[in-house]
């Protein structure tokens, strides 16, 4: 038997990793539909709010929470990748390690 099949889970790998980075530099295309929302209804009151002369100071906070839970959300995902890819690579080698054992 050759190598374990994680070419696929390697790219969903290299994909989710450019995601968090993508967050913290405020980009909206990793984040979903909901936290899009989220993010523009913040982006629309506190613009609102800085043309009445206001404080932002809510809107901010929302916007960094949204950003913190994006954040968060990724990293679960690229944990659960590695994990995922580490099982395949021990189910793998314990296939081999049988094969071998058998003669």
């Amino acid at each position: 038997m050759g190598k374990p099949g994680t070419r696929r889970i390697d790219r969903e790998i290299s994909k989710t990793t450019r995601k968090p980075e993508a967050v913290r530099k405020g980009e909206m295309w990793p984040l979903t539909s909901a936290e899009r929302r989220a993010v523009i209804g913040a982006l629309a009151g506190g613009s609102y709010r800085v043309l009445r002369g206001k404080s932002t100071g809510r809107e901010e906070n929302r916007l960094d929470s949204v950003a913190g839970s994006a954040e968060t959300r990724l990293t679960a995902e690229l944990t659960a990748l590695h994990m995922e890819r580490q099982r395949i690579v021990r189910e793998a080698a314990a296939i081999r390690a049988a094969k071998k054992s058998q003669g």
